[in-house]
Formats: C-alpha cells, sequence, structure tokens
C-alpha cells in the first residue's frame, strides 16, 4: 500500500513539472524539457521602417523579435495608436509564439481605415517598448484650413510699403577679398529694412552676397537661416566664391546671425561687434501685430530680395530661395510677400505652420507665446500668430515647391509642415517625408534641390 502511494505521488510531480514548463519545448527533440522560466532572456525586438512609414488607409507595422532561448517563447504584443494631437485610436493586442533561437517579422494592422493624418504608435513585446515612432496615413490628403484675417492682405501691403528705397544711402557693400574666387566677389551687405513697428527708425540688417563677375545676368539664389543661438553664440561662417554659375545672398534677419555677432564671432574680418537687441524673438513685441518680430523678419527677407534686383547680374526672372527650420518659413514668406514672383522655393522643416496644431504636439515654442500673451485669450492669441503662419502665407505662392520633413521631428512635427504645401496654389510641387528623421536634414538634400533648382530654370 506505502509502495503505491509512493508511486502516485511520483506520478503527480512528474505532471506538475511538465505543467510548470507548458510554454518552453525541446526544439531538437520530441520529449518535453523541463526549463525554469526565471531563466530564460527576455525577447529582443525592434521595429524596421517599411513603406517608409506612409500608409494608404491602413499601418502595416511590422515587429522583429528575436528569441535567444533554447526553447519557444510566447510573445505577448501590443500596439498602442494615437494620432499626433495626442488622441487615442486603438490598441491591438495578439500573441504570436517564437520557436527556439529563432526571429520572426509579425505585422500588425489596424482593424479599421484611419484617416489621412499622422499618428504615433507605442510597440511593446511582453510589456517591454520595442518603440515608439510617428507615421503617416496619405498625408496629403488632409485639409488643414487657413485661418486668414480678413486685413491679412492689406496688413502686409502696408508693412511693405514701410520699406526704405534702396540706394546709397541706404546700402553699404563692404568686399571680403579674402573669400572671393576668380568668378565671384563677396560681400557683406548692410541695408535699411522696416522699423520695428509703424513708427521708428529704420532697422540695419545684413548679409553675404555673392556676385559673379562675368557682367553676365544669372539665377538668384537667395538663402534663409534657421532659429539662432540666443545664448553663446556659435562662430558664423562667411561663404566662399561661387563658381559664379549663380547670384546668392545669405540674409542675416534682425537680430540674428551676423546681427547677433561679435567680430570674433565671425570669420568675415571685418571689425564690426553686431548685438541682438531683441532678446528671444519669438517673444519679441509678442501680441502687437505691427510690432511683432515676424512682420519684421519678413520684410527683411522682401527687402533682401529687392536688393537682389538693384544689381545687374541678378536674373530676377530666375529668382530661387532655400531655407530649414526658421529658414523654411522664410522661403515661405519671401515667395508669398516679394514683389517679384519666385521660380521655385525649398523649405525644410520649416518652423511657424498651423499654430493651433503646433502647440498641442510639441510644447516650444508654445510656452513661450502662452508665457507672453498677457491678458488675450487664446483665440485672441491664434488670430495674433494667424498673420505669420506659413499655411497663411501658402495661399499667396503659386511657385514651384520642394518640400522636406522628418516624420520623427519633435520641433517643427510633419504636420506642421504639411499645413503649408496643402494651401499652396502651386500645381508643381513635391512634398518628401523621411522617416526616421528628426530635426534635420535630409541625405543629400542640398544636391536634390540645387537639381529641382537647374531643372526650372527659364
Amino acid at each position: 500500500m506505502i509502495k503505491r502511494y509512493f508511486y502516485i505521488l511520483t506520478i503527480i510531480a512528474s505532471i506538475a513539472a511538465m505543467a510548470w514548463s507548458c510554454n518552453t519545448t525541446n526544439p531538437g527533440g520530441d520529449s518535453p524539457t523541463v526549463t525554469d522560466p526565471a531563466s530564460l532572456e527576455d525577447l529582443k525586438s525592434s521595429v524596421p521602417v517599411t513603406d517608409d512609414w506612409i500608409w494608404d488607409e491602413k499601418p502595416e507595422i511590422t515587429i522583429h523579435i528575436e528569441n535567444p532561448n533554447p526553447v519557444a517563447v510566447t510573445a505577448d504584443i501590443m500596439v498602442r495608436i494615437t494620432t499626433d494631437l495626442k488622441a487615442s485610436v486603438e490598441t491591438i493586442e495578439t500573441q504570436e509564439e517564437i520557436p527556439a533561437k529563432a526571429s520572426r517579422d509579425i505585422v500588425v494592422t489596424s482593424s479599421k481605415k484611419l484617416d489621412p493624418g499622422f499618428y504615433k504608435a507605442g510597440c511593446f513585446v511582453n510589456k517591454q517598448t520595442a518603440k515608439y515612432f510617428f507615421f503617416g496615413i496619405s498625408p496629403t490628403k488632409m485639409t488643414i484650413a487657413p485661418d486668414k484675417q480678413a486685413d491679412f492682405d492689406e496688413f502686409w501691403e502696408a508693412a511693405k510699403a514701410q520699406l526704405p528705397k534702396l540706394d546709397e544711402s541706404t546700402v553699404t557693400l563692404t568686399e571680403i577679398s579674402k573669400k572671393n574666387s576668380s568668378n565671384c566677389k563677396v560681400y557683406l551687405v548692410e541695408m535699411q529694412s522696416v522699423p520695428d513697428g509703424p513708427d521708428g527708425e529704420p532697422v540695419i540688417v545684413r548679409g553675404y552676397y555673392l556676385e559673379p563677375q562675368d557682367g553676365k545676368k544669372h539665377p538668384v539664389i537667395m538663402h534663409f537661416y534657421g532659429y539662432d543661438t540666443l545664448k553663446n553664440p556659435s562662430k558664423l561662417s562667411c561663404p566662399s566664391g561661387n563658381s559664379g554659375e549663380y547670384a546668392e545672398f545669405y540674409l542675416s534677419h534682425r537680430g540674428q546671425y551676423i546681427n547677433h555677432r561679435t567680430a570674433a564671432k565671425r570669420e568675415d574680418g571685418i571689425e564690426k561687434d553686431f548685438e541682438n537687441i531683441y532678446g528671444d524673438w519669438f517673444a519679441f513685441n509678442f501680441g502687437k501685430k505691427d510690432g511683432y518680430y515676424y512682420r519684421g523678419a519678413f520684410m527683411d527677407c522682401v527687402q533682401a530680395v529687392r536688393f537682389m534686383a538693384t544689381r545687374n547680374t541678378s536674373d530676377m526672372n530666375n529668382l530661387f530661395a532655400e531655407g530649414s527650420s526658421q529658414g523654411g518659413a522664410l522661403s515661405y514668406a519671401a515667395a508669398a510677400l516679394s514683389d517679384y514672383p519666385f521660380t521655385a522655393i525649398a523649405p525644410n522643416v520649416a518652423f511657424l505652420g498651423d499654430f493651433p496644431d503646433y502647440f498641442k504636439i510639441v510644447s516650444w515654442p508654445g510656452d513661450v507665446a502662452k508665457a507672453n500673451k498677457g491678458s488675450m485669450t487664446d483665440e485672441e492669441m491664434y488670430a495674433f500668430l494667424s498673420y505669420f503662419d506659413t499655411k497663411n502665407l501658402a495661399t499667396r505662392i503659386s511657385c514651384a515647391v520642394y518640400a522636406t520633413s522628418g516624420l520623427q521631428d519633435g520641433t517643427c512635427p510633419p504636420r506642421t509642415n504639411t499645413a503649408p504645401f496643402l494651401n499652396l496654389k502651386s500645381t508643381d510641387k513635391e512634398m518628401h517625408y523621411y522617416p526616421k528623421m528628426q530635426h534635420s536634414y535630409p541625405p543629400n538634400w542640398t544636391n536634390d534641390i540645387m537639381k529641382y533648382f537647374k531643372d526650372r530654370i527659364k
């Protein structure tokens, strides 16, 4: 009787041991192998880029899972999807067995069609984060309507009327001979632009001008800079003379770059110190549309184009502009407001777009705006900002546009880049999204935009 009792206990113990390792098997044989779950290594997971993370209606997210263990392991997979405006969309859960010492690519998709727009996916395997990333669903089919005020056009025409006439009394050129090439001279240009308000003295802005020396007319390229460094600005380079193929202007609009550098912080060798008097540019005269920083900055762009039109070597029938971040916004502003029609512009990760949604997605510059709005309501604040919004400027642009955006950009998110693109009058326009890019330049960007410009030279 006692032997029989111990025999039964032995069978029960064996069954319990098999149950303890129920989700592990021996890949090399038919018999189960007892494995302590605590000894298993975590599955390794990643989310590779597929289809540039842009889909038509449903995402097809590939999760790559590797199992380093000698036994098969079950992967609990979860994908949470929200909009870029942080509204919940869907949570997808599934289970997949990953064979021992092997890997699998699991494709997870939504159960429903998603509206055109941008979304954020959080991917998890066995409760561990595989990746967070933004993706797009037919983004160029979105609708982001302009919110121009009734006097939008009149406001900008009045600002342009305030620009000083360019002549010997309002423009100074200083040759930078050490930067000259055999075909091109380089100058520091100092010129008057609009005051910081409806009254006051004109503001001096500066730029580097590259002038071909063959006496012929050349296509014009305007270069606009991104947002400058407020504290301890880096040393500013000065461009060297080019091959003489283009007439070029690198604008330093008010308070930034050349206008924000001592002589020691510039490469031009001109012994003059220049000082930023604006503080944080985005906050300067915030809420006062007639004195706001970007009213002046946009007019600086218009004045720079007018300067180029005074030069005998400038072919104003072939006028181009490029810029990244703030420079992208200035490219839109120049094309929208200039007296001379642009042939093409290339804004990369452009700033100043679609403020009402912009401030919902990332903290800056919304935190600066809210800290400086005073007694304005949000509605009043957005009405003020609408005068400087690239999606509204875009309604005045009909030239060719080559726009680029990073899907993972946490400074100027892809929605804010897409908003002006959607509102262009242009029929010749391209929008390029880079799946892994943040607030940066795409690879080969300079070569790509120069080819785009050359293909459109008249």
